[in-house]
């Protein structure tokens, strides 16, 4: 009995040897950072400039890996499914915790199976209208609303973040604007500079061309606070008291992936994201640099979930 009990114990030191050399030495090879979006999307160039900037960091080049499909739910289950070793990294956004309202049965749990490193951004929606609409501020909108204007939006699709932001503030305000799903946010925006619908709310890296080129007219930021890159426009809370919508994007990784090997990678990209060049980079597409702790955007996803859930019943979005 001693003599297992002797063996077993030194197993375990090995094993425990082994695991720590293992943190210390990471990494030991390239990283995939999955982008579970279109190459050239505004996820895949936040994660493309994070990416860049962490070699200098880690020491290991960090390549993405472009996995669309499935409202993004095929790139994260791949990276759910991936061995917990710190390799397999995921790019998520605040879609992953609207899939989980919006979807009956995902092969995967975004809460469960999957570890929080770090929040990398926070991302704007920005109501803008076509120029033909007879109103040019957020208020005289929301009055032209109430008053029963024929008001199409358009969106990414049903329970987009797009589509859910242009619900909230229907709901609020207490309109009758009509819902119209494209086959993604491009589509959407087209037809808004054509005037075939009056408005969308999308993401201010969509938009922000149209704007300058006065071809849209901006009327809210969907975040709490106003965008450096539009500092006239006011955040839609200021007029509708209450109202808010962030987007967001952040890294995690294989739940089970260890302490230090999370903790490495949450102080590579923390750095990454104060560094000057990548804040104006991230500033440019509409994006607020965060940089979270593992703790914090664990905290955060959770909240999350919870307000998606309210959102989508609000928006009338039926699981699929």
């Amino acid at each position: 009995m001693l003599k297992l009990a002797s063996r077993a114990l030194c197993a375990a030191f090995l094993c425990h040897a082994a695991y720590a050399l293992s943190a210390d030495v990471y990494p030991s090879r390239v990283i995939k950072l999955v982008v579970p979006y279109p190459a050239g999307g505004s996820t895949d160039v936040t994660a493309r400039v994070i990416a860049d900037n962490l070699r200098p960091e880690l020491g290991r080049a960090v390549v993405i890996d472009n996995k669309p499909g499935a409202g993004a739910n095929i790139g994260a289950d791949f990276v759910a499914k991936s061995a917990p070793d710190g390799y397999t990294l995921l790019m998520a956004t605040s879609t992953h915790a609207t899939n989980m309202s919006l979807y009956k049965s995902l092969p995967y749990d975004f809460v469960r199976d999957l570890a929080p490193v770090t929040q990398t951004a926070f991302i704007p929606n920005l109501l803008v209208v076509n120029p033909q609409v007879p109103a040019t501020t957020l208020a005289a909108f929301i009055k032209y609303v109430k008053g029963g204007a024929k008001v199409n939006y358009g969106s990414a699709g049903n329970g987009s973040s797009q589509h859910l932001s242009g619900a909230l503030f229907n709901s609020m305000v207490g309109g009758d604007m009509v819902h119209v799903a494209y086959k993604g946010g491009a589509p959407a925006t087209t037809d808004v500079v054509a005037g075939q619908i009056q408005a969308v709310f999308a993401p201010l890296v969509e938009v922000i061309s149209f704007v300058k080129a006065g071809k849209l007219n901006a009327l809210g930021i969907t975040t709490r606070k106003r965008s450096p890159v539009l500092p006239d426009v006011p955040a839609i809370g200021e007029v509708l008291p209450g109202y808010e919508i962030a987007l967001w994007n952040g890294v995690l990784t294989p739940t089970g992936t260890p302490a230090e090997v999370v903790n490495k990678l949450n102080a590579a990209i923390v750095k990454v994201l104060k560094q000057p060049d990548v804040r104006k980079r991230l500033a440019e597409q509409g994006s607020e640099p965060v940089g979270s702790s593992p703790a914090e955007f664990k905290q955060f996803i959770g909240t999350e979930v919870e307000k998606w859930k309210t959102l989508v019943k609000i928006s009338g979005a039926q699981a699929e």
